[in-house]
């Protein structure tokens, strides 16, 4: 079997996907992406096609190695999203052709179905309390949230107010058996996450993530040591010698890695397998797409650590298209009581519209991240 094609479509809301064709007609599908970037991580697969022409698509593992290592300046956010996209791709095409689910080719199941939450609240979160609730008449067990909108490096205790009383109301609205995961999102800095991070002790987080940016990593031993609840990062690391630090500096709880940024199913892989030595939690980044998210329920399925996963349907960002419109049989994504079951089809176990796909890509998305300023005009984090 050999790789004859690559085709990428830019699809709304904010999506990149990929096909890698074969001349045995077996065909495996990916999502590389870095959301807001997605023009760039296309032409980033471009290059990288060159390499990929001829090649058996089977041999995953080769293929990785040669992708990640022929460059010479290697990582980073684009590089990694484009090798994790062909990677997807070429475990859907090997589990295709075996005719089993991809998590057979890595050992096989742990588990029968996976626990799942969704988002509430909005990029600066409101109406918490209301929407809590109707997450929870769905069957979820949890649910995520923004801690705050845009906080400056030092600010005033009224918006950690704000925040402590927004999670109180949520806590209020479902009890203490929910789990409530609350994103910093890199918005809050060191000064005013030390101060934040012990208010919201009172209202027992399920996991706070991302209390600071991905460069200020080094301070969660001074400002997170002590707590009565998890702390959670990953979404912003790209491969596996990043997390190593993390782990081997018992920085966090949780790690996250986007199985669409961190250099694909093979790479998380080994990042799910490291945690496991530390006991450390896994709970993988996925706002995206349903390649993304059926690539991400292969390595939780995979995974004794893997204790719960993202999910995107209904989040704010998807405007136009969401999650499950761009399958043939939305089923196999679909959740029931909080779960996503075992996926039991071949590859990634989830096909493609590529009708719909070429379809909407006529209209393609233009998608951007908001660009916040503080009230002096500075710069904020989103």
């Amino acid at each position: 079997m050999k790789i004859t094609k690559l085709v990428t479509w830019q699809v709304p809301p904010r999506w990149l996907f990929l096909k890698i064709e074969t001349d045995e007609g077996v065909c495996g599908w990916g999502e590389p992406v870095i959301e807001g970037r997605a023009a760039t991580v296309e032409a980033a697969v471009a290059e990288l096609s060159e390499q990929l022409i001829g090649r058996d698509p089977r041999h995953v593992e080769d293929i990785w190695q040669s992708l990640y290592r022929s460059g010479f300046y290697r990582g980073g956010p684009v590089l990694m999203s484009a090798i994790a996209g062909i990677d997807q791709a070429l475990w859907d095409i090997k589990g295709k052709a075996l005719g089993v689910p991809v998590y057979e080719l890595l050992g096989g199941p742990v588990r029968d179905k996976m626990r799942m939450y969704c988002w509430i609240g909005g990029d600066r979160p409101h109406d918490v309390a209301e929407q809590a609730r109707e997450v929870v008449g769905k069957g979820f067990t949890a649910f995520k949230m923004n801690g705050t909108p845009e906080l400056a490096i030092v600010d005033s205790h009224r918006k950690i107010d704000e925040a402590v009383e927004r999670v109180a109301q949520a806590r209020e609205a479902v009890g203490r058996d929910v789990g409530i995961a609350i994103d910093f999102h890199g918005r809050v800095h060191r000064p005013m996450a030390k101060v934040l991070l012990r208010e919201l002790e009172a209202y027992h987080p399920m996991f706070v993530e991302e209390p600071v940016l991905a460069e200020q990593l080094h301070c969660l031993p001074q400002i997170a040591s002590g707590l009565s609840y998890p702390i959670a990062t990953g979404e912003r690391m790209f491969t596996r010698f990043a997390f190593r630090d993390l782990l081997e500096q018992r920085m966090v709880d949780i790690v996250q890695p986007d199985i669409s940024h961190c250099g694909g199913l093979s790479e998380a892989r080994r990042i799910a397998i490291m945690a496991e030595a530390y006991d450390v939690a896994l709970a993988p980044h996925c706002p995206l797409g349903p390649l993304t998210l059926a690539a991400s329920l292969h390595l939780d399925f995979l995974s004794h650590n893997a204790f719960i996963q993202e999910q995107s349907m209904g989040i704010h960002y998807n405007v136009g298209n969401d999650v499950l419109d761009y399958l043939v049989d939305p089923a196999p994504l679909s959740i029931k009581d909080g779960y996503i079951s075992l996926l039991t089809k071949p590859g990634l176990g989830v096909e493609i519209n590529e009708e719909y796909v070429i379809e909407r890509a006529k209209e393609g998305h233009c998608w951007r991240n908001p660009l916040w300023r503080h009230e002096d005009g500075s710069v904020a984090e989103w």
